[in-house]
């Protein structure tokens, strides 16, 4: 049985390195072939050549035309990526912030994503607190976060925590300083209940 899993949450949450340090354990653990398929690699040079013609600003990926126009594009080629290497018979690990789909709970939507019953799903919501983060983005010098730094009072507010509504369809991990036994955990709950019943859905509210 191949598998999807999306590492989601907010820039400076580490989800990436923590992705990538779950791969090759994940692989051995669940003897799969696995991908890992990160937003920003895949379709980041593409969006800075895009909004470099569009506002001469390459790195702007905060401002209602990035967010209304090409978003929701770049997401979509994701899941589209990942459900390509998946009837392939490869696993598939997608990273990106997608906190939109997860406030919505698409990303439980097998019809959404284009998915049968056969795959086994998971969506990790990694989390730090904002000091953290903005810690973690400073540290790492990444030109498309200028935006969020000159601007963070009002960035913060577009950050939020998921709700008990939604808490419970996510695998909820504190990236703050997690330990060996922080990452087993997180291991075994992403191959070691595969059999687990899916999720059933509530509706959203109207």
């Amino acid at each position: 049985m191949t598998s999807l899993l999306f590492f989601c949450g907010h820039a400076g949450t580490g989800k990436t390195t923590l992705a990538k340090k779950l791969l090759g354990p994940l692989m051995r653990a669940s003897a799969q072939p696995f991908c890992l398929l990160d937003k920003d690699t895949l379709y980041g040079g593409y969006s800075a050549a895009a909004m470099a013609m569009l506002t001469g600003d390459p790195n702007d990926r905060d401002s209602p035309l990035f967010l209304e126009h090409l978003r929701d594009p770049e997401y979509r080629g994701l899941i589209d990526t990942a459900r390509d290497n998946l009837q392939l018979g490869v696993s598939a690990i997608a990273v990106a912030p997608l906190s939109r789909e997860v406030r919505e709970r698409r990303l439980f939507d097998r019809a959404w994503l284009g998915i049968g019953e056969d795959i086994t799903l998971r969506v990790v919501w990694v989390h730090t607190s904002d000091e953290v983060a903005r810690q973690r983005i400073v540290a790492r010098g990444d030109p498309n976060d200028a935006y969020k730094l000159a601007n963070w009072d009002d960035y913060r507010q577009r950050r939020f925590v998921p709700n008990d509504d939604i808490r419970g369809e996510l695998l909820m991990f504190n990236n703050t300083a997690p330990s060996g036994a922080d990452h087993d955990a997180l291991l075994e709950r992403l191959i070691g209940d595969a059999g687990a019943p899916p999720v059933t859905l509530r509706p959203l509210p109207v």
